[in-house]
């Protein structure tokens, strides 16, 4: 045994997860005046979705700060899922909702705690059929990048490779330590983007600041295309890290958004 491995706090992943937390923290605020169509919610569910990812998000930062890598893909899977459930249930309340459809039952059951969603292989591949999403979807999937991290979460959750199980050992002296803390954070980054991306998709006022409502609230009369600026911290987490790792799909949410991105 060697000395205990002190985790190395200045890692780049300690700087970005704070600005994903804060990000989701301020969405779940921002959302939750629009109400949730198709369901008997009086808010907002995606709201508690994200507030509900903040938390997650929260406990990698703390597993991370103790050295459990092993640990951290487990929470990463979580997110994934979080992630692929909520993209689901805006697609699906979307597609199913209408005059004549007006609670989506399968939606609506979920949140009452009648009815489970469907497994993750079926969410997906329901996500992956949506024409209503397709061009991103093309994107997202033009190369195995999300295969392979959902492979890497599996195989660390399930210990399917001993090594998993050192990357869980502080006590134990692995040079490669900090290879996996990258890695790690270009998985994060990537599940993060294809979160951004396909609600912005699916639900592009969410980027809206908050001038336009605060304006009608106070009885005042809303600055001209107030309704199309964006929030501050949307605008921070398009430049990075989504325009920066993933420049096709900033350019392809710019070409399908009204909203006003800055350049």
């Amino acid at each position: 045994m060697q000395e205990k491995n002190k985790t190395d706090l200045s890692h780049e992943v300690f700087n970005e997860l704070p600005r994903y937390i804060n990000f989701y923290d301020q969405l779940a605020y921002g959302t939750f005046r629009f109400i949730t169509q198709g369901t008997h919610a009086f808010c907002n569910i995606d709201s508690y979705v994200f507030s509900s990812v903040q938390g997650t998000v929260t406990s990698i930062k703390i597993v991370l700060e103790q050295g459990r890598i092993n640990d951290a893909y487990a929470l990463l899977r979580k997110y994934f899922d979080s992630v692929v459930i909520n993209i689901y249930t805006n697609l699906y309340i979307q597609a199913k909702f209408s005059m004549k459809n007006l609670i989506v039952e399968q939606i609506n059951r979920w949140i009452q705690g009648k009815e489970k969603l469907p497994p993750y292989r079926k969410m997906s591949q329901y996500i992956y059929s949506s024409n209503i999403v397709k061009t991103i979807t093309k994107l997202i999937h033009k190369d195995t990048r999300y295969k392979e991290i959902r492979d890497r979460c599996n195989d660390h959750t399930h210990y399917n490779f001993y090594k998993y199980i050192l990357l869980n050992d502080c006590d134990i002296y692995l040079p490669e330590r900090k290879k996996h803390f990258d890695l790690f954070l270009t998985d994060f980054r990537n599940i993060f983007i294809m979160h951004i991306a396909y609600l912005f998709f699916i639900n592009g006022h969410y980027m809206m600041s908050s001038d336009y409502l605060d304006s009608l609230d106070c009885g005042v009369t809303p600055d001209p295309d107030s309704q199309y600026w964006v929030a501050p911290f949307i605008q921070e987490i398009f430049d990075h890290p989504l325009s920066e790792v993933r420049p096709d799909i900033a350019i392809k949410i710019r070409e399908h958004t009204d909203m006003y991105l800055a350049d």
